[in-house]
């Protein structure tokens, strides 16, 4: 199969040659293929295309499962994924129910798994808050805050997007989901495979598609930087930037969540009636609409920057009220050096323990040589060091020097 670097060079070439993926197997076939044969290799491309036959069966039970598939290049994908996400967009996407919810916009509540049942009862309210409100609630569908959410808002008769790392295939013949689904109220999506079964990295990235499809974001609570709900959560407000992300605030919500507040997150204000969720809503898009806009990590510069920063986490502080707006401040840093040394942050964490080449450039969602031009670059800074047998990298020193 063809990665999503790959996917998205095989896009471009038939963009460029005015041709769409159903070229490949058209009329026209010979033509396009030997076009794109050159950036894969003929043998490989005969080999994928080749698959028909299984990929039919597999649509064919897809299909007694009312699970429906759809490609970048159908006019049925969702707008909001194509132009938030671009080359990230997935693919693929597979999916269960309406799926003419995934472009209405809503909010989206995230957490994380292990959860007490007072936390339990607030993502409900949360959920039926939202059905009152007539926003669809976008969540991911694990258990914990996830279905909590979920839950409260179908109960509330609102409708719901669930967006699944695993199990689609499950959740669409579940019995509690059948009434919900008939009546048009839920839509299931998974960017994977419906039968895949759980795995950290499609969790990981299934989260971009999380925030991608809603006008704004509330983490219930978050671990301290490990964890989907906090991955997800820094990706949207360092990177990404698509949309205001709420957290629950006040006493005792953990590091997790104090840290985020840090990180540019805003205070949920525990909105009463839908006037005020509706204006807190407005006036948190209305600041995310004034920030200036940037692309995500794979599609942002990819030149090096001559100079780069870590710096040691600060304690967390209070988020500025949303009526408040921050004086701008100048800077002379350049769009490459700031990538750059977000890079550095992230490998400063995540090379604690030795990666490869190929899981460096999966966790930054780049090219290869992308990833191996970086990793170059901080072994010359003597910032990382590698480990052979197999070749892998880390940080040098057990990780002092990102101290």
């Amino acid at each position: 199969m063809l990665t999503l670097t790959e996917y998205n060079r095989l896009a471009r070439i038939l963009r460029e040659e005015r041709k769409e993926p159903a070229d490949l197997i058209g009329p026209e076939a010979e033509a396009t293929n030997r076009v794109c044969a050159g950036a894969f290799g003929r043998e490989r491309l005969e080999s994928l295309l080749g698959r028909g036959f299984l990929l039919s069966q597999a649509v064919d039970r897809w299909h007694a499962r009312a699970i429906w598939v759809i490609s970048r290049a159908d006019a049925t994908y969702p707008r909001r994924l194509k132009t938030r996400l671009k080359e990230d967009a997935p693919p693929l996407l597979y999916g269960c129910g309406e799926a003419a919810l995934l472009d209405g916009g809503g909010l989206a509540v995230v957490g994380t798994r292990q959860v007490d049942d007072g936390l339990i009862s607030y993502a409900e309210n949360v959920g039926k808050l939202a059905a009152k409100a007539g926003r669809t609630l976008i969540s991911g569908g694990a258990k914990g805050i996830d279905r909590a959410a979920m839950r409260g808002a179908l109960e509330g008769g609102g409708a719901v997007s669930g967006v699944m790392a695993d199990s689609l295939e499950r959740g669409a013949l579940a019995s509690d989901n059948r009434e919900p689904l008939m009546d048009h109220k839920l839509v299931l999506i998974s960017p994977y495979d419906p039968a895949a079964g759980f795995n950290v990295g499609h969790a990981m990235q299934r989260n971009k598609v999380i925030y991608a499809l809603a006008d704004a974001a509330l983490v219930v609570i978050s671990d301290f930087e490990k964890g989907g709900t906090w991955a997800g959560a820094i990706e949207q407000l360092e990177k990404l930037r698509l949309v205001p992300v709420f957290v629950r605030a006040g006493a005792n919500v953990g590091r997790g969540n104090a840290a985020l507040l840090q990180h540019g997150a805003v205070p949920w204000p525990n909105p009463r009636d839908l006037d005020e969720l509706s204006q807190a809503l407005a006036k948190a898009a209305e600041a995310v609409a004034a920030e200036p806009r940037q692309e995500p990590l794979a599609l942002a510069l990819r030149e090096e920057s001559t100079s780069y920063k870590i710096t040691k986490p600060t304690q967390p502080s209070t988020a500025l009220p949303l009526h408040v707006e921050a004086e701008p401040q100048q800077s002379t840093v350049t769009p490459a050096q700031a990538l750059f040394s977000s890079v550095c942050q992230i490998l400063g964490r995540e090379l604690a323990g030795p990666k490869s080449e190929a899981e460096v450039a999966e966790l930054l969602q780049v090219s290869k040589p992308q990833a191996r031009a970086w990793l170059r670059k901080l072994m010359m800074d003597g910032v990382l060091e590698k480990v052979a047998k197999p070749l892998r990298y880390r940080v040098a020193g057990g990780g002092r020097r990102l101290l």
